[in-house]
Formats: structure tokens, sequence, C-alpha cells
């Protein structure tokens, strides 16, 4: 989380993680294989213009070996496009985000993020995903969809939509959807299953024109489907699809279906080895410099501030703001700068929760209160619906030097009280405090005689589902043998 929101439009290809129908399908598609379309100069003006702004939304670029590793391989991957052949009109990027994401956009310009590449087994399957975000813009699908562009929420989606069950599907969902896709946004395209499925066959197809094992394709979207599992798991849901990608619900489908395209025949690099040894050391989920959550306590030792969030909510951290989502409610926690009175700044925040052509929500008062030494206040405002009363609440805090803190939280009618003790938690921390807040680290070790999948997942820098994070994160089931000299990831402090 960052200190203050801002918007981003730029146009995201986010493909990867929406699953696709069957074999069938995908034999039907590859008889219409896209015309690809070299880069142009207005490509190079779009993608240069948008280029900054995804960089700032997601983090910022991580350099060093990792990102020269994942540049190189991004190139290799994309000059079998068509687009270019020449490596120097693509610029790769590896991004500083604990989100599972790849995108491309027009001009050359193809992104991973930390988070999805330190999921991946080897370099084969490294190229198969940025191979499939190159293919849209090959094939042009986000001009094709131009007209269907929506605007969605990336890293807060889970907010978002947790919201909408919560509050109903009218006009309280709409208001809990506006309220949660505050933090992280981009103008996406929702592209077609057809084109998914283009997608998929192209980065396939780049697969084998560059000597790698094409079957890379199908076990990255397998370990995609199953950390999507461990993570519904994880916070208690039984859906175990992208939020996003609920149209789309069978991904066990799709990775049959890239396997079916990938073909039988074997063969073709997968650089285990040397895709493990050169992404070790990667940071592994939060970035300490955007605040680090830990079970329900957050945590930012740049801004020297903490909060917990109530027993049984489950956070996540965006570069922009921390969602915090439980049955009996849902917040956000995001800044801004202070230019007048807390009431002011309240009431500014109230404002953005609706639209220009709809009535504005606005708080019955405004009560001034100190949160740990911290000026604050809070507005609360109770909106009627069909479905029932909901309460909004605005808690907000000036840190001083024209920087405010703030919650956003819903909640049915008399239940927002649940938020009461993560309003009165904000604390500011000492310089020490910061100190001893690390960041997880992926790193790579070699299997020694003797050990085994439990007692390697006791290393790992987690107090919950620790062997199942281990098992998902080296593409291993659950009866898998491990052999001595073998390599594989642990997240560690």
């Amino acid at each position: 989380m960052k200190r203050a929101l801002r918007a981003t439009t730029a146009i995201s290809a986010l493909g990867l993680l929406v699953f696709a129908s069957g074999p069938a399908r995908l034999e039907a598609q590859a008889a219409k294989a896209p015309r690809t379309y070299a880069i142009t100069a207005a490509d190079k003006s779009q993608g240069s213009q948008a280029h900054p702004e995804l960089l700032a939304e997601f983090g910022g670029a991580v350099t060093g070996p990792q990102a020269s590793y994942v540049e190189q391989v991004g190139k290799k991957i994309a000059v079998q496009s068509g687009l270019s052949n020449a490596t120097g009109d693509f610029t790769v990027t590896l991004l500083n985000s604990p989100v599972n994401n790849a995108f491309a956009i027009p001009g050359g310009y193809i992104y991973v993020t930390r988070q999805l590449t330190a999921l991946m087994n080897n370099e084969a399957e490294l190229a198969g995903v940025l191979g499939h975000e190159v293919g849209h813009v090959a094939a042009r699908h986000s001009a094709q969809r131009q007209k269907a562009a929506q605007r969605n929420q990336i890293l807060g989606v889970l907010g978002s939509v947790l919201a909408g069950a919560v509050l109903g599907d009218n006009a309280l969902g709409q208001l809990g959807q506006k309220v949660f896709s505050q933090g992280s946004q981009l103008l996406t395209l929702k592209f077609s299953r057809s084109q998914e499925l283009q997608a998929d066959q192209l980065g396939i197809t780049y697969l084998k024109r560059a000597g790698y094992d094409p079957r890379a394709m199908s076990t990255v979207l397998a370990s995609l489907a199953r950390q999507n599992a461990l993570e519904a798991q994880l916070r208690g849901s039984t859906n175990q699809t992208p939020e996003w990608a609920s149209t789309h619900p069978d991904p066990a489908s799709r990775v049959r279906t890239a396997m079916t395209y990938a073909g039988s025949a074997t063969g073709g690099a997968t650089n285990r080895d040397t895709f493990l040894t050169r992404i070790d050391g990667l940071v592994y989920g939060d970035d300490p410099k955007q605040g680090i959550v830990d079970g329900t306590k957050f945590t930012h030792p740049t801004l020297r501030f903490a909060f917990d969030a109530p027993s049984g909510f489950f956070m996540v951290n965006g570069t922009q703001s921390v969602t915090i989502s439980g049955s009996s409610g849902k917040a956000q926690f995001s800044g801004g700068k202070l230019s007048g009175t807390l009431d002011s700044y309240i009431a500014s925040v109230f404002g953005t929760l609706t639209e220009s052509n709809q009535a504005r929500i606005t708080p019955s008062s405004i009560e001034k209160t100190t949160v740990n030494g911290i000026p604050a206040a809070y507005g609360v405002s109770r909106v009627q619906s069909s479905s029932g009363t909901v309460d909004v609440v605005v808690f907000a805090y000036d840190f001083g030097n024209g920087q405010a803190y703030h919650f956003v939280a819903l909640a049915q009618a008399g239940g927002a009280e649940v938020f009461t003790p993560m309003f009165r938690s904000l604390r500011r921390i000492s310089a020490a405090d910061a100190g001893t807040v690390k960041p997880r680290l992926l790193r790579v070790t070699t299997v020694k005689q003797g050990d085994t999948v439990r007692s390697l997942a006791a290393k790992m820098a987690y107090t919950d589902a620790a062997v199942d994070r281990f098992l998902v994160l080296n593409g291993l089931q659950a009866d898998a043998a491990l052999t001595p000299g073998q390599k594989i990831k642990l997240v560690t402090y």
C-alpha cells in the first residue's frame, strides 16, 4: 500500500487466468489462426504513455539479476510472435507485485509479477505465460474488444466481489463495489473465450518455435489452478476460481486443452534448474516497502504504522490500499492528502462512493476522537435499500504533515461495531519495531538425504498450511517422492 490513491488508464491483457472450453473448440480455433500485426509507431506511442502508469500501479519494476533473466526469456519468446524480429523492440518488466498476474500492451511492452514468476517451476513455463500475453497483442485482441472495455479492479477485486455478495445485487451492492474499487484500478478488457483460446494456441506455438517444451503451458495453468484453490481454502471460501474470472469456472478443462494442443511428442527444453537458480532470492508475498500482512496484522515499516483486522477477517494488500474481508462486513484502508480538516476529508471520501448521477451519501454527523494519540474523526451514513439497511463508515486519521489515512467500512445496519477494535488499533510504530519487519524470500535449496515433504515444509515462513503451500509452490502432489540433489523452492524470512 502506498501513500495515496491513484487511478490508471491502461489496456491490460489479463487473459492468462480466464478459463476456456474444451479441445474441440481449440482445434476449431487453430484452423483460424489470427493474422499477426507488426508493431506500429502508434503502438509504441500508446505503450510508452501507459508504461509509467503501469509501473506505478504494480509497485514498480524489480531490478537486478532476476529481472534481467526474465527480460532475456521474455524477449526470446516475444520475437517468435512476428511482431518484430528485433529484441530491442520489446520491453519486458518484472513487476514488484505480490499478485499472480501477467499482461501485455501494444508497443512491445510485456509484464509479469514476481509472485507469478515464483509460482513457476521452469523456464518454459515462464516463456509460455509471456507468450500467451504476447499472443493477445499479436492478434490485436485489445483493439477488437476496445468497445467492451470495462473498469475492473485488479489488486482489490476480492473485496469488490465479496461486497456485492454481502450487500446484494442492487444499488447497495454497486455501492460496495464502488467502495472496494477505489484502490488499484485499470481499464481492462474482458477477452472472449475464443480470444483466450487463440492466445493459448499462440503461446504454445511460440514455445515450439523457441525450442521449449510446449507442454509447459498446461503445467503452469495447473499450478495456477492449484494456487487459486489454496487461496480460496485459506480465506474460507469454496470458490476456487479468481473472482474476476468467475464466468469461466473450469480450470481443469483449460489444462487438458493446452495439453491437447501441445501434442504428445516429447522434447523441448524446460531449463528447470537454470530457472530456479536465476529466480532465487525474489521477494515473495508483500514487500515491506508496501506494507506486510501477517495474519490479521498489517504493518507498514516505511510509513511507520500498524493495525489489526478483526479476528476471522482476511486481508489483501494492494499497492494503493488494503482490503479487509469477512462474512459480517468489508473494509478498505488507504490514504490521501489532508489539505483541510478531517471533517472535509471525510466528506470528500464519502463523495467518491457514488457516481455523479447518483444521490450522494453523506454522514449524519462527524465525531472527533483520538486513537493512540493520533487525531481522528469518523462519520456514519445509514443507507436504505430493498434488501435492508446498511451502514457506511469512514474513519480517518490525521498523521500530520498533510497526510491522512482512512478506513471505509460496510456492514449491515448495526453491524459495523465489528470494525471498532480495528479502527482503534491503528498506531504509530517505532523505528526499532519497523526494523523487525522482514520480507519473505523465495529460496532455492537442494534436497538432502532424509528430507521429506513435511520436513522441508516445516522450514516455510508460515504457521498455516505449510505443507499445502510447499506442494503448490513446487508443483508437487501429496505423495511426491523427493530425490537427493533435486532443487526445490522454500519461502523463508
